[in-house]
């Protein structure tokens, strides 16, 4: 068994240990060769004239709409007594602004959970995506806000 022996015979049975590197020099000279050819292609740039504009973004904060459920099952929106025919109307109202406000839920604690589902599925029946959850961490019932301004807690 031979390796690397181009003849000669049994004398001549050590493996070739040099390396051939005229393959390796042709291909780098043809890399070299495109490398020269191409270069010149990505210099190129077109110059045009673009206009200049300063404008500032103009960001439209959506309205935030409080929506409160209190333990009797009443609902208020931004501190009016609503029933659920007006929940739905302003709802759908809502849901035509552009952009679309945030609805923030409040929710008590003892408010029967078929009332809060009906509200959801209305506000994404209107096109009222961003809804929110207020809670109070200290786990006390949260207050209800009355037309008049003033905080009645139950």
């Amino acid at each position: 068994m031979a390796f690397g022996s181009f003849g000669g015979g049994a004398r001549n049975s050590a493996p070739m240990a040099e390396i051939n590197v005229i393959p390796l020099v042709d291909i780098m000279l043809v890399l070299l060769v495109i490398f020269i050819i191409t270069a010149p292609l990505l210099t190129h740039a077109v110059k045009i004239d673009l206009p200049k504009a300063d404008s500032a973004t103009n960001v439209q904060k959506a309205d935030a709409v409080q929506f409160a459920i209190d333990g009797d099952s009443q609902r208020w929106w931004n501190g009016e007594r609503v029933d659920e025919a007006q929940t739905i109307e302003r709802l759908r109202a809502a849901g035509q602004k552009e952009p679309s406000p945030e609805l923030h839920l409040r929710i008590d604690r003892n408010a029967r959970y078929e009332i809060i589902a009906l509200v959801m599925s209305e506000a994404a029946k209107a096109g009222v995506t961003k809804v929110g959850f207020v809670t109070d961490p200290s786990g006390a019932p949260l207050p209800t806000v009355l037309p008049a301004g003033t905080v009645a807690t139950p």
